[in-house]
């Protein structure tokens, strides 16, 4: 009988996890580097752990899928949801990589461009228009690269990955202008969670523009680009802000408490809003951002917390729907 509430139990949770899912990884991953930034080591590190399992565990339901669900996954790849596999895998690496685990950041790079290439194709053959804020995980994953790109560069000394990384960087920002210029803004009231990610998508570019210039500074490169990527972090970083007071408004007129995965692209921009001004306070000179992500980086812990525990009661949930049912 065990057994075969076990295998029930296995099926329907491979069956239960959406390809959003790869949001869970990016949004703890992003928490924990924010804490990080922060000093924070302790809580840091445990945080970053529970991403890393986080990601090992969906690694595997992945391949339960392809084995018992080989066309639903084909299906779900041409999603932009998809690519939250994409942007987990970079934050895992980036914050592994600031770690020291310099080794595993380079493997996870390679990871991210592999994926980022093989979900590019089917995403773009498949877009969809009005554009929701799943649309702008295009955004995210692309941006992850030269933030994980930069930050391996300067622990390796590598100035080409620097130079490399200034490529996908520039594709995700015109991606953003693509996402946006389709973007329905009903999304902010009726969105279940991803609508956070129209803000979030600009929060990761400010913090990949922030990496660039301090990648710069790091491998020698002469004054003025530093200064004049220091400059454009801190103009994409003030787009990026100019969605905050619509987003949290929007929680506070149209409250959505009710679980939903999508939810952990909510907590991914919460957590990116702190990291990416760590990034450009440093990046731009401007110790004011820094109080800000100090402040912020503790309300992203929250969030965190909030939708995991959600989490954890879904999947309780859906375990005792197994038992009961067997």
């Amino acid at each position: 009988m065990v057994g075969r509430w076990g295998v029930v139990a296995a099926r329907r949770l491979v069956a239960a996890v959406p390809p959003a899912s790869g949001a869970v990884v990016m949004g703890t991953g992003i928490v924990a580097i924010g804490l990080g930034l922060d000093g924070q080591a302790l809580i840091s590190h445990a945080i970053l752990a529970i991403a890393g399992l986080a990601w090992v565990l969906l690694g595997l339901l992945l391949g339960g899928r392809v084995l018992l669900r080989r066309e639903r996954v084909r299906s779900e790849a041409r999603s932009p949801a998809a690519l939250t596999g994409v942007a987990g895998t970079a934050v895992l690496g980036t914050g592994l990589t600031l770690l020291g685990w310099v080794g595993a950041g380079e493997v996870l790079l390679g990871l991210t461009l592999c994926l980022w290439l093989v979900l590019l194709g089917p995403v773009l053959r498949n877009w969809a228009t009005p554009t929701v804020g799943a649309s702008f995980v295009l955004v995210v994953s692309t941006e992850s690269l030269p933030v994980l790109a930069s930050t391996v560069a300067v622990a390796t000394g590598a100035v080409w990955l620097a130079w490399a990384a200034a490529i996908p960087w520039g594709l995700g920002l015109a991606a953003y202008v693509f996402v946006l210029s389709r973007f329905d803004l009903r999304q902010i009231a009726s969105g279940r969670g991803d609508h956070w990610v129209a803000g979030g998508a600009l929060a990761i570019s400010a913090l990949a523009t922030g990496r660039l210039a301090l990648a710069a500074q790091a491998l020698g490169a002469n004054r003025g680009l530093t200064d004049n990527l220091g400059y454009a972090a801190l103009a994409v970083w003030l787009a990026a802000m100019a969605w905050l007071p619509a987003l949290l408004l929007g929680e506070l007129r149209w409250p959505r408490l009710a679980y939903d995965v999508r939810r952990w692209s909510t907590v991914f921009p919460v957590g990116m809003y702190a990291a990416c001004s760590f990034i450009t306070g440093h990046a731009a000179h401007l110790p004011p951002l820094l109080a800000f992500a100090k402040f912020w980086v503790w309300f992203g812990l929250v969030v965190w917390g909030v939708v995991l525990g959600a989490m954890l009661r879904r999947g309780v949930g859906l375990a005792g729907g197994a038992r009961g049912g067997r």
